[in-house]
């Protein structure tokens, strides 16, 4: 189970506040808003996202038992080509669609470990829509915080790409694959800024 903890550096979210940037008066770096939470890990640790701060964050909702689940592949070839960049690939497990999340996060993280080899970092399964949404999702579909890309998630692999400076540059739907080329450019122009 050595493996499962670096795998699954993921997140259940504690809510925090959805103002722009979070900094002290000691000059500590600003946190964007869309990163400015606390989520558990599968690993049951708590995972604070501000140490993405200055990454490209790849953050998709997904679920083990559904026909988009090989995407999982792709999201760790990404992962393995562009984490040396300054990639973050974080997978969110959700029930929320067809009930294709049911297991524990143990469950997922055997999954995720023996079926397609996830190195990238896993949340624990929250809610992405309804009542039982989390923070994190309310911010990536609110009119409000997310005015290019905004509404509910539709299904499962649903994928918000977050630029170095902490916007939502991009929303891919389910059926946008991971190795499609309209990802791996997107991915490549947030990663050449700085």
């Amino acid at each position: 189970m050595r493996l499962l903890a670096v795998m699954c550096a993921g997140l259940v979210v504690i809510p925090a506040t959805l103002s722009s940037v979070r900094a002290d008066d000691k000059g500590e770096k600003k946190v964007p808003a869309v990163l400015n939470y606390k989520m558990e890990g599968l690993n049951g640790k708590e995972v604070d996202l501000s140490r993405y701060a200055g990454k490209v964050v790849l953050i998709v909702n997904v679920a083990s038992r559904c026909g988009y689940t090989p995407q999982y592949k792709g999201l760790e070839a990404l992962h393995e080509k562009y984490a040396k960049d300054g990639l973050v690939v974080l997978g969110v497990p959700s029930n929320d669609f067809g009930k294709q999340e049911p297991g524990t996060s143990e469950d997922i993280a055997k999954f995720c470990d023996s079926k397609y080899h996830v190195k990238f970092d896993m949340l624990a399964k929250v809610g992405v829509k309804g009542q039982e949404q989390v923070p994190l999702y309310k911010y990536l579909t609110s009119k409000e915080t997310n005015p290019k890309s905004a509404g509910p998630i539709k299904w499962n692999f649903t994928k918000f790409l977050i630029g170095r400076n902490g916007e939502i540059v991009a929303r891919f739907e389910p059926g946008v694959t991971p190795e499609s080329s309209q990802v791996a450019n997107a991915i490549e122009v947030e990663l050449a800024k700085n």
